[in-house]
């Protein structure tokens, strides 16, 4: 009987003492970095189309991910010309009621060509002043859809400003809804990047509430238009010479001034494919072809040179987990994705390799839950991110701590207590 107390007694200490060691603080824990990585590649075809292209300034972009795919001074603000009024639309799209009625204003009517030719006073369907300001790009409509929208030409031009940025644009000052060569109060010119217009056409073109009917404008090839009083009507035609010819190219905007030269943004999109297309400042008179020639060109690049990859890496595993002050002294790690979900498709060229970047830690402080975010695998393409995935803890290690020695001591003398009695026969 006295050996057993004596053995109770010293489990009973050792448990303490276990607990009071546990519970000393330790340093916080080691994370393991871990990248397959792979430097970015310019591809020759690119290098070619640096050399050859007209544009002073232009962006092939992944409509999907938003990724600029090739480029030159993307991020170089310049005049854009009547490309501009891709924003204009979306805008009366999204904030107007296309059976408004829109009163002609004085400024409005006043606008340089080209334009419908309307007479201050008149009113017409918001609709097809879109219609006029998409197909025959009428500067006279486009200011008087922004007052219509905006109150003023002012106030509508900050809203495009906002749009701009909410979409992620980063390189923009809109002055007017048209494109004409003018600047703000502050001077400065009205302008926007390469990456920043072939942003916009991504939203216009796939990503508004209302880009069914931006499409929809923007493919019509013709259509004749009246004002409220019905002795006025007017015969539009689409402008964008590349619908008829590329069945690829699902909406455009051509623009000209002095200070942008010709300009065409564009979207595109075949066999599951889309991209958009900047082109900013491609030639000045009489070099009015040079934006279809360039417009071609990438056409062709990016429908022959991208294709999709998948690139999530199912092979990698992670090493177990030390768990300090754990019942247990590992713990595994997961993604925790069931086989449909590890899958990650990418437009990419046969020679783009993804850089993936793991960052996992060595050693974990317990308790750890099931479950618990401990790390993140990033999947990067020239040094761009383009996805993440949580790591995780793939089981529940309890902390040791006095609960849990107590509780071990208190099992323990159980079975003692029941072994004891079954010998004296209790």
């Amino acid at each position: 009987m006295g050996d057993r107390i004596k053995k109770w007694i010293a489990v009973l200490l050792a448990g303490s003492i276990l607990a009071m060691i546990q519970l000393v603080p330790v340093g916080g824990a080691v994370f393991v970095r871990e990248n397959i990585e792979n430097k970015e590649i310019l591809g020759e075809k690119e290098t070619s189309l640096q050399q050859t292209l007209h544009a002073r300034a232009w962006v092939l972009m992944d409509a999907d991910s938003g990724r600029i795919l090739a480029e030159k001074d993307a991020d170089t603000a310049y005049p854009m010309a009547s490309t501009t009024k891709i924003l204009t639309c979306i805008l009366a799209l999204e904030q107007g009621n296309p059976d408004d009625w829109v009163e002609v204003s004085e400024k409005a009517a006043s606008m340089p060509d080209v334009q419908l030719n309307m007479r201050a006073g008149e009113r017409y369907r918001l609709s097809d002043l879109l219609y006029s300001l998409m197909l025959e790009s009428h500067n006279d409509s486009a200011v008087a859809v922004a007052e219509h929208i905006g109150g003023s030409v002012e106030e509508f031009a900050e809203k495009m400003n906002r749009k701009a940025r909410e979409i992620g644009c980063k390189n923009v000052c809109f002055v007017t809804p048209n494109g004409l060569d003018v600047a703000d109060a502050d001077g400065n010119e009205h302008s926007a990047s390469a990456s920043d217009m072939a942003r916009i056409m991504r939203y216009c073109a796939f990503q508004s509430p209302c880009h069914e009917t931006f499409l929809k404008i923007t493919r019509t090839a013709s259509r004749t238009i009246q004002d409220e009083s019905g002795k006025r009507s007017f015969y539009l035609a689409n402008h964008n010479a590349l619908l008829s010819q590329c069945a690829e190219v699902l909406s455009g905007k051509t623009g000209f001034t002095g200070k942008a030269g010709y300009c065409y943004v564009a979207a595109l999109k075949k066999e599951g494919k889309a991209f958009t297309v900047a082109l900013l400042g491609c030639g000045w008179p009489p070099h009015k072809t040079y934006k279809w020639a360039d417009m071609r060109k990438l056409d062709q690049y990016a429908f022959d040179t991208y294709d999709w990859y998948d690139i999530f890496d199912r092979e990698k595993t992670f090493p177990e987990v030390e768990v300090r002050r754990g019942v247990k002294g590992t713990t595994a790690l997961t993604l925790n994705l069931p086989s449909e979900k590890q899958m990650f498709l990418m437009l990419l060229r046969a020679d783009e390799k993804p850089d993936i970047r793991y960052e996992y830690p060595t050693e974990l402080e317990a308790p750890v839950h099931e479950g618990q975010e401990v790390g993140q695998a990033s999947y990067y393409i020239n040094d761009e991110q383009v996805a993440a995935y949580p790591i995780y803890a793939a089981e529940t290690v309890e902390k040791i701590d006095y609960g849990w020695c107590l509780r071990r001591c208190v099992t323990y003398f159980e079975r003692e207590f029941q072994s004891m009695w079954q010998t004296w026969g209790v």
